[in-house]
């Protein structure tokens, strides 16, 4: 017989598969002796019953004894009020009660050998798969798969064969339009996911809303990037069947993945989300659970998925499903507790409620509030899952005390930034196995001081009892080589991975970088007067470009910009159903609280309906006040992400906030006014990235970085991330040989401190050691001490990360880390005065002018794989002189730098636009625009015009004098300011 090459060939290989594989019954519902399914309540009538009869005869005596012959319809109806109310995935996990009776509708595959019952009453489940299943009473359509569990359907499946010439996208359409939504299998809560798919491909959802119903990837992705790879022994989508439709999968799908999360907002609105783990999603837990069942505690991994793919679900899966890990003996838990530690405050609410939704016993989540009481309380009652942020943990670890014979699962959510040397050094600490030394080496009279660094040491390693789960996108070098698992040639690869590349070729995320725009900033600056002094010219160049980025004037000329563009690009478009977001990132809290007031009047002048929310941390003098979040926004700091989602702000100005963590899908532009790089410049992106079902594009308006400065930043990320090489430990021996250079300190004071400090000695003896340090440090010269300060900062860091992974122990370095910690805080004065360089700099320049020129438009920056990471670089040895230079060359070569293409043309236009928005804030002016003849027009413009000229006699004298007394030229600036006037005005309506 020929090969059937139809598409239903390819329902029927997928049907046989799962019979004689995985252990399903086929039931053709067309042939009435098969089975019973009623259209009407969707469920396989003679399934069900024999499920309950089989597993549960008690409680079905109990119910034939309540209803008699009617126990059927009796039972079906309450059944279907059930649903209605509760949902099937409620039912299957917990069952359902019909007066004195208790039933299961599923049992779930038992995770341990503990008790022999919990197999069998698994083995009574009863799964089925029918094809060509009609669904409805009003027409004949059919769907070509329907998955059931004891009678009761959860998946249904679309399928096309590529060989016919139709794809997933033909499934896709069928859900959309051919599938009604008021259909009763069709309505919410009835099944559990949908999955489109074709021979290659497989895209599911788990709501049909018909044409709005909205379909995600559910594919293992190909060589990095969309797709399936070439299947050497079967069709690329054999996963489907072979992975995710067995028993097995079924039974941990319903009972540890799949959600329904209820949140209601501050108008008490309540938002519905049911969620159906991604691939990768499920490949990741499954990956981590698998090896930690068989290796225990002890182990690192580091899992690499993208900005947008689902990080938080992933780590609350994990979470749950760690705290209930059984061993290979199937009798002892891998893990005491789970702790979830996070930084960002938004993913810690995110995290607890995830979590919490699939309690069984309540209270076995501990979110940490109250401090490091709570946490060892927690610990003591055997909460299973505690989540803690990285602001709280370093304050409660101290405190904890000894934990003996705990194993613990420390998942660290967006490791390079949640993550320090000595956060973990301090979080092992609390969780060692022994925090103190043996008892038989207390009593030996030859232990010393070197003893007690070296335990110190140790304590600072990855510990036997704990595995370490590290969840990032944007995994630094450092990051790779703590977490990350040795490959044999030498370099650190993830333990998992979900590329950016495959996120945005799915279409899961969007390309942040389709539409990007590019600015660069032209200005000049003036010498006061003539200055002799000599000035570092690295630092005071600096200094300039900070002044001319911070001067009103430059900050008010890119708001023009960025409102223009929102309101006429992005507003009036409707883009993203009307309700499109922007966040512009400034560079400092200052800017930040400066543009507020300068977008709050731009906006107010100009009339537009839009409004903003700025947020940075603490506060920020400006104009002789103090001003916070809560003062600029007129609400608390905590309504920040609900107050900008509602609808009523539209522009979020921030500071080193919301650049990581903040996940709002209405993000569809970014205006950039800060130098990002790397992990920052990814991380600050992706904040667009979010899908949103009326969203289909991103744009980014960037004054500062240049488009090969993004392609750098990114290039790392877009596929898996690797490292090179591991860092190379000398790289501490050759820092102590440069600090020790210096001849700030001996080896014996070095020695004398940390064992002081070890032994208990009165403090006192550790501040005169200390003192002498620092009095030998304040005889280098300046540059010097900066530089030893700069060289010890690097030490310490260095030291307390690479500490945490070497295997061999030098005493030496761990006494000078120790003792450089505490040097550290009391030179802190010493050296440079960087604020007086800035009042000397600054008190003698101008600014002169500045504009601003687009130099990319909407360009695409397309990404490739790049090199592995290196290590971190090892820091330059010995002291280098700084060049300087009169502040005068500094203003020249500055100008040169940033001024190239000023020309006097541009001075003019900058003059001549400030005018004419002067003249427009005359509310007379706009009116006789509008309404009056001619001549009154032009005698409203003159009086405005000569007041405007005016104020500039102290700005613009040479302007002021020509105005006064050069009648041509007054004649030709009102003829041109006129003109300017018009076309602003016509703009405004």
């Amino acid at each position: 017989m020929p090969t059937n090459l139809k598409e239903i060939g390819f329902e029927k290989y997928f049907t046989d598969y799962l019979v004689e594989q995985n252990g399903f019954i086929f039931k053709d519902f067309n042939h009435v002796h098969q089975g019973h399914y009623s259209i009407k309540e969707c469920v396989d009538t003679v399934a069900l019953f024999q499920f309950l009869e089989s597993s549960q005869p008690v409680e079905m005596g109990k119910l034939k004894r309540n209803y008699g012959d009617d126990y059927q319809v009796k039972f079906l109806a309450r059944l279907q009020k059930e649903i209605k109310e509760k949902g099937v995935l409620k039912l299957l996990r917990t069952g359902i009660k019909d007066l004195d009776t208790n039933f299961k509708l599923m049992y779930f595959e038992p995770v341990s050998k503990l008790n022999p019952d919990l197999q069998n009453n698994w083995e009574q489940n009863i799964f089925v798969v029918s094809r060509q299943v009609h669904y409805s009473s009003s027409n004949n359509n059919s769907l070509d798969m329907v998955i059931f569990v004891n009678g009761l359907p959860i998946i249904t499946l679309e399928l096309k064969n590529l060989l016919t010439g139709q794809s997933y996208r033909n499934a896709i359409f069928q859900y959309k339009n051919d599938r009604s939504s008021r259909e009763e299998l069709f309505k919410p809560d009835r099944c559990l996911v949908h999955f489109a798919m074709d021979t290659e491909e497989v895209y599911m959802t788990t709501v049909l809303s018909d044409e709005k119903t909205w379909f995600l990837p559910f594919n293992k992705g190909n060589n990095g990037g969309a797709g399936n790879p070439i299947g050497k022994d079967g069709v690329r989508v054999k996963y489907m069947w072979e992975e995710i439709l067995t028993k097995s999968s079924l039974s941990t799908l319903i009972q540890n993945y799949v959600q329904k999360i209820e949140t209601t907002d501050k108008k008490g609105k309540v938002k519905i989300q049911r969620i159906f783990p991604r691939y990768h999603q499920l490949q990741v837990v499954k990956k981590l659970l698998e090896h930690s069942k068989i290796n225990g505690a002890g182990q690192k991994y580091l899992i690499q998925h993208s900005a947008g793919s689902g990080k938080s679900n992933s780590i609350s899966w994990t979470a749950h499903q760690l705290a209930g890990l059984f061993g290979s003996d199937g009798i002892s838990n891998v893990f005491d507790s789970v702790l979830i530690v996070t930084d960002r405050r938004v993913l810690d609410k995110q995290l607890r409620d995830t979590v919490k939704g699939f309690e069984q016993v309540q209270g076995l989540v501990e979110t940490i509030t109250d401090g490091s009481f709570q946490l060892k309380t927690a610990l003591e009652e055997g909460k299973k899952i505690i989540i803690t942020t990285i602001q709280k943990f370093p304050v409660i670890v101290d405190q904890i005390g000894e934990l003996a014979g705990k194993k613990f699962a420390v998942i660290i959510d967006e490791a390079h930034s949640s993550t320090s040397g000595e956060m973990v050094s301090s979080l092992n600490k609390t969780i060692k196995t022994d925090l103190g030394l043996d008892e038989d080496i207390k009593k030996d009279d030859e232990f010393d001081g070197e003893d007690l660094v070296l335990e110190s040491l140790q304590s600072r390693k990855m510990l036997p009892n704990a595995s370490y789960f590290a969840f990032t996108a944007t995994p630094k070098a450092k990051t790779l080589e703590l977490f990350g698992s040795l490959q044999n040639d030498g370099s650190f690869a993830p333990f998992h991975s979900y590329t950016m590349k495959q996120a945005i070729e799915e279409g899961f995320i969007l390309d942040v970088l389709s539409n990007y725009t590019t600015y660069k900033s032209y200005f000049g600056l003036v010498l006061k007067e003539q200055d002799d002094t000599q000035y570092d010219t690295t630092k005071a160049s600096k200094q300039l470009r900070r002044y001319v980025e911070r001067h009103p004037h430059t900050l008010e000329q890119k708001a023009k910009i960025m409102i223009s563009h929102f309101y006429h690009s992005v507003y009036l478009k409707g883009l993203v159903g009307g309700k499109a977001k922007a966040m512009l990132v400034t560079s400092s809290r200052q800017n930040a609280a400066q543009y507020h007031f300068i977008f709050k009047k731009l906006i107010r002048e100009l009339g537009y309906s839009l409004d903003v929310i700025t947020a940075f941390s603490g506060d920020v003098q400006l104009d002789g006040n103090s001003w916070n979040e809560s003062s600029l926004n007129n609400f608390n700091s905590s309504k920040i992400p609900d107050e900008f989602e509602d609808g009523n702000y539209q522009v979020l100005i921030c500071a080193n906030k919301y650049q990581t963590g903040f996940d709002q899908p209405l993000l569809q532009t970014m205006y950039v006014d800060k130098k990002l790089g790397g992990v920052s410049a990814v991380q600050t992106l992706s904040r667009l990235n979010r899908s949103h079902k009326d969203k289909d594009s991103t744009f980014v308006l960037d004054f500062v970085n240049t488009e090969e400065d993004i392609k750098t930043a990114f290039d790392p990320y877009y596929q898996t991330t690797l490292l090179s090489e591991g860092s190379d430990p000398n790289k501490l021996n050759d820092l102590k040989d440069v600090l020790d250079g210096f001849n700030a300190y001996t080896t014996f004071q070095v020695k004398e401190y940390t064992k002081g400090v070890l032994t208990g000695v009165e403090f006192k003896y550790l501040h005169s050691i200390l003192d002498t340090v620092v009095e030998n440090i304040k005889k280098l010269p300046l540059e010097q001490i900066d530089d030893f300060k700069k060289k010890s900062k690097t030490y310490t860091k260095f030291y307390s990360f690479i500490s945490q992974i070497i295997s061999f122990e030098l005493p030496e370095l761990e006494e000078l880390y120790q003792f450089l910690k505490q040097l550290s805080k009391k030179i802190i004065e010493l050296g440079t005065a960087p604020d007086l360089l800035t009042q000397d700099v600054l008190e003698s320049v101008d600014f002169d002018s500045y504009r601003n020129q687009k130099i990319t438009s909407n360009t695409r920056i397309n990404l490739e794989q790049s090199d592995p990471l290196s290590p971190p670089p090892s820091t330059s040895s010995g002291f280098k002189e700084q060049a300087k230079d009169l502040l005068e060359n500094i203003v020249s070569n500055f100008n040169q730098q940033f001024g190239t293409d000023f020309k006097d043309e541009d001075r003019v236009r900058q003059i001549l636009d400030s005018l004419s928005d002067d003249i427009i804030k005359e509310g007379s002016v706009q009116k006789s625009y509008q309404n009056s003849d001619t001549n009154n027009r032009k005698l409203v413009f003159q009086k405005a015009l000569d007041e405007a000229i005016t104020e500039t006699v102290d700005t613009h004298l040479h302007l002021y004098n020509n105005y006064q007394d050069n009648q041509n030229f007054k004649d030709y600036l009102v003829t041109t300011l006129d003109r300017l006037v018009k076309n602003k005005l016509k703009d405004l309506v």
